[in-house]
């Protein structure tokens, strides 16, 4: 893996997509940023460093924005307009709009009903027969995505069509799978704003088509907006919860620690995070003028991705960094970014998880995989990290 020749990343496979660290710690021998391959055919910069991830997180000039990619990058902009791909002062204004809906007091007054799903859940899956079931589609995925759903006012009925599109946005290999997914999602959140502009409700969506103080988004910035807090929104807490479960699963002396006592689970769910994160990578910045990273000339145009995992792996920051430890400090990880971008739902993912995580060990007091650790299909893609499907017995 010689460090002048880009690492293809579309031909490293299952093994890449079951466990990624190893080729994360061969690069970060060789230094922190490498130019890499991506599956779309684009070559772009990847950090692998924590501190150059965390500098690269907040340097102004690696813009969020399309417009200076270069022309000859491969990869198509995205469509809708949202906070992921937007600079201050556009940037500022969005999330001033959302983070009202995020506030602590808000988020914490959804507790009962968090509590309520997750017990709802529970129920339907411990009367599986057999006692086994796949916690990925009976559990991790329907929680979130019933949260973010009831707090933008998507109807119940409609939440499987926006799981179809919603994974194979973010995790399909062919792009034009991901395209096709795009469409649907615009075709169903046009007519998803279409109702409740004609019909609001007390709900996120419908307090998003007008601010309080007139700032009205724009067709384009709403769906963007829509989009962005439909993926993140539910894709961030499934692979929370599926990833934290599978290393307690894996190392049985954490899971005992944890159920002895479970004053230890805000720090275990910060470890989940640390340990195996739910975002592999943050999205695409660009080079606004030639900088230096890593050792590395960056130059206008050139595509930059921060690997938050890879950085939540550097034994610089984190001692012994692929052992499992809920008691490990994990100040200055960057699960959910750093900067003006850091997640605005990390709140919300961080409570759905922890109320997730112990309700499921009470209700289950003989968890264990139903199958071979290393066996467990986890998704490809470099964007987000988590298990297809997480086979578990629990009778």
């Amino acid at each position: 893996m010689a460090s002048d020749k880009p690492l293809d990343l579309a031909a490293l496979g299952d093994d890449f997509a079951r466990d990624p660290y190893p080729v994360y710690e061969r690069l970060r021998t060789q230094g922190p940023v490498h130019r890499v391959w991506m599956p779309e055919g684009a070559e772009v910069w990847l950090v692998v460093g924590h501190a150059e991830s965390r500098a690269a997180l907040t340097d102004p000039r690696l813009s969020k924005q399309w417009k200076h990619a270069a022309e000859s990058f491969p990869i198509k902009s995205p469509s809708g307009s949202h906070m992921m791909n937007s600079d201050p002062p556009q940037h500022t204004r969005l999330r001033k709009l959302v983070a009202r809906e995020f506030t602590p007091r808000r988020i914490e007054a959804l507790r009962p009903r968090v509590q309520e799903i997750t017990d709802e859940l529970l129920d339907k899956m411990l009367a599986e027969p057999g006692g086994r079931a796949d916690l990925v589609d009976s559990f991790s995925f329907p929680l979130p995505m019933s949260v973010i759903c009831e707090l933008l006012g998507v109807p119940f009925l409609d939440q499987a069509e926006v799981r179809r599109w919603a994974d194979a946005a973010v995790s399909a290999q062919d792009p034009a799978e991901r395209r096709a997914a795009a469409a649907d999602a615009a075709r169903f959140i046009a007519a998803l704003v279409d109702e409740k502009r004609r019909r609001p409700g007390a709900d996120l969506l419908s307090a998003l088509t007008v601010d309080e103080e007139g700032d009205r988004l724009t067709t384009d910035e709403l769906m963007g907006t829509v989009f962005l807090l439909i993926v993140a929104g539910h894709e961030t807490t499934t692979n929370l919860i599926g990833n934290g479960v599978c290393a307690l699963l894996r190392h049985p002396d954490q899971l005992a620690e944890l159920r002895a006592d479970f004053s230890l689970l805000e720090g275990a769910v910060e470890e989940m995070l640390r340990y195996d994160g739910a975002v592999e990578s943050a999205t695409f910045r660009f080079a606004t003028e030639p900088l230096d990273m890593g050792g590395h000339r960056i130059a206008p145009g050139e595509a930059v991705m921060v690997d938050l995992n890879a950085a939540n792996r550097d034994g610089t920051r984190f001692d012994d960094p692929d052992r499992f430890d809920i008691r490990r400090p994990t100040a200055g990880h960057v699960a959910f970014g750093h900067g003006i971008h850091h997640c605005l739902g990390a709140p919300l993912a961080r409570m759905e998880a922890r109320i997730a995580i112990r309700s499921l060990l009470e209700r289950c007091p003989r968890l264990e995989l139903d199958t071979d650790p290393h066996l467990v299909p986890w998704r490809h893609g470099i964007l987000v990290r988590g298990p297809h499907r997480l086979p578990v017995r629990f009778a």
